[in-house]
């Protein structure tokens, strides 16, 4: 296998993988029955049982009767640098959050939430059996305070003998909003079960592309025992989670945004998530819903339950600081990938961000900088296709004297390999080392809120598809736009593509032709992807050939060729070893059992 074949083949596997394996959508799971004991134990924590799920609706179901003893419903505002985050006396809760440094597509404000389009609440069961939602109590509150920790809002109301207090504290310059809930004086009044608090939210546009807005939108959450899990982002189908463990937090992932609740004090009991999509509806893209399970123990302690709302950007950086895990909200790729990400893209970018405010710039250098590590592995590869080259002769020697007999050519070719002291698959493990940066780089700029609503020369957002020209028709699989990072790209490629196979004559016939045919194929795949990633790869190729047109003037085929032929006078006497050997024998197995097969057929 020489340079060109090993590269196209793991670039083609390795880029149709990530397509397939991570933008095509899950299925869900939503059909195994539950068990008796799952349903138990969902009853226990206080959840309702995966069949009966807290509904998402189009609309919100009316909510109970208010009791206006405290007087009429009044809106309160806390607000930082960061949030404006409304209130209403109505429950004593959070009815909508602002993040003022935002905006969404179309330049308007961005509401992570707001009255329409989120509602969240609280109950929980008396020892006599009544039901009592926080949204039928309307709570007293003295408007907010200033203390050592940020702005304040208190909300109290008098319950069965008892008085629940709910705080609210937003520090400056913060995304996150303190509560703490205490119920005083309803120990002996409230049934001894988990309190169940509910967030439903149909969540609104807010990016160009509406169908990664709608995919990349889903519900992760993290157990206490450190296993994190999610919605299935991509299924079009309503989707069912039962959290059966103590869990830490949960989170509402608007693409770029979250909408978080943690718990400090002590984990949730248990809860239920589920999301849903309606293609009909163009408000809402698409509907998520969370209940979680709040200790009684803990809401009735001398210090009340402890907790937090994260409302902000999806920054890993940010995010990381938040509680254990949180950072799972930005996806980096799993295993290896995700590990490149993290340690080596996500730092290198952010260090560029310090001197350099162009994006565009910063993936030019980061590109740079990857070829320049690893260029080191492209020269060994193109020094593996220059031995290969300079055999070929002898290779074709074979193939004419061995005529039809593949096994023959096969043991032979391995055969003459060896007594020049060449590997096959030297050319392949150093192109093999680079495909983590291939995955990692599929989920970075997707994914990248460092790149949202950057511009960079014709694309107006670098974390989007580019629209060069906007179609007034719609192709299947290309879409109704014109992206010319992607034209640029796939032209470069089949530059590329045309330049290697000039100098490759030992690719004919299918696969050169299939060599050309992969370029168009992306054209159409990554039509609709980041700006940013079909920029990186341009720039990427460009390089490239250059680097090609570098090492190509430092390779001499002379002094290959004489290389070569000392280490045929050294393993002159040599026997083949190890992984060469291996392959020897089993070309030699082959290529008896091929004569047994022929000779059973009456053939030669």
């Amino acid at each position: 296998m020489d340079r060109n074949q090993a590269t196209g083949l793991f670039l083609i596997a390795a880029l149709l993988l990530v397509y397939l394996f991570f933008f095509s959508p899950k299925k869900p799971d939503n059909n195994q029955p539950q068990t008796p004991a799952a349903a138990a134990a969902a009853r226990k924590a206080g959840a309702a049982p995966a069949a009966t799920p807290p509904a998402v609706a189009p609309g919100f179901a009316p909510e109970t009767a208010l009791d206006t003893t405290a007087g009429p419903v009044r809106a309160l505002t806390l607000q930082n640098a960061n949030l404006t985050v409304n209130f209403s006396t109505r429950g004593g809760r959070i009815t909508a959050v602002r993040l003022n440094k935002y905006k969404t597509f179309g330049g308007q404000p961005l509401d992570l939430l707001d009255s329409e389009s989120a509602r969240l609440d609280l109950k929980f069961r008396t020892v006599a059996g009544q039901t009592i939602k926080f949204s039928g109590l309307n709570f007293a509150s003295n408007g907010p305070q200033t203390s050592a920790a940020g702005q304040q809002l208190t909300f109290t109301a008098p319950v069965a003998g008892g008085t629940i207090s709910q705080v609210y504290t937003l520090a400056a310059n913060s995304f996150e909003v303190g509560y703490n809930l205490k119920m005083e004086g309803l120990t002996n009044t409230v049934a001894q079960e988990p309190l169940v608090f509910t967030f439903l939210d149909r969540v609104r546009q807010t990016e160009q592309d509406l169908k990664q807005n709608r995919t990349h939108t889903t519900i992760n959450f993290s157990y206490v025992s450190g296993e994190n899990d999610a919605l299935a982002e991509a299924s079009e189908k309503p989707e069912i989670k039962t959290l059966a463990e103590p869990t830490r937090w949960a989170a509402h992932k608007h693409d770029f945004f979250v909408a978080g609740f943690i718990a400090d004090s002590q984990p949730f009991s248990g809860g239920t998530l589920n999301s849903a999509v309606s293609e009909a509806d163009s408000t809402f893209i698409k509907s998520m819903g969370t209940t979680l399970s709040l200790p009684v123990a803990d809401v009735t302690s001398a210090a009340g339950g402890k907790y937090r709302f994260f409302f902000g950007p999806n920054s890993f950086n940010l995010l990381k600081d938040v509680a254990p895990e949180f950072d799972r909200n930005v996806y980096l790729g799993w295993g290896i990938f995700r590990g490149v990400n993290r340690f080596v893209v996500l730092p290198v970018f952010h260090f560029l961000e310090k001197y350099i405010s162009s994006y565009g710039i910063i993936i030019l250098l980061l590109v740079v900088l990857i070829k320049l590590v690893t260029w080191p592995l492209t020269y060994k590869t193109y020094e593996s296709q220059a031995r290969m080259k300079v055999l070929k002769p002898e290779v074709d020697a074979i193939k004419e004297k061995a005529g039809d007999d593949t096994a023959k050519v096969q043991q032979e070719t391995m055969k003459l390999y060896q007594q020049f002291g060449v590997s096959p698959l030297s050319g392949c493990v150093p192109t093999l080392l680079t495909l983590p940066i291939l995955f990692a780089m599929f989920q970075f700029f997707p994914n990248a809120i460092e790149l949202r609503q950057q511009s960079f020369l014709w694309a107006k957002d670098l974390s989007s598809y580019d629209v060069f020209v906007k179609l007034p028709f719609f192709i299947k699989w290309y879409g109704d736009h014109v992206s010319m990072f992607t034209l640029l790209m796939t032209a470069s490629t089949l530059l590329m593509t045309w330049q290697s196979n000039q100098t490759n004559t030992a690719m004919q016939g299918p696969m050169k032709t299939y060599s050309y045919l992969m370029p168009f194929i992306f054209l159409f795949v990554l039509n609709s992807f980041a700006a940013g990633l079909t920029w990186y790869y341009f720039v990427s190729n460009v390089v490239t050939l250059g680097q090609q047109a570098i090492t190509k003037a430092l390779v001499d085929d002379t002094k290959i060729r004489a290389q070569l032929d000392a280490n045929k006078i050294k393993n002159k006497d040599k026997k083949p070893g190890g992984f060469q050997a291996r392959i020897a024998e089993a070309m030699k197995t082959a290529q008896e059992r091929e004569a047994v097969a022929r000779k059973g057929k009456g053939i030669g």
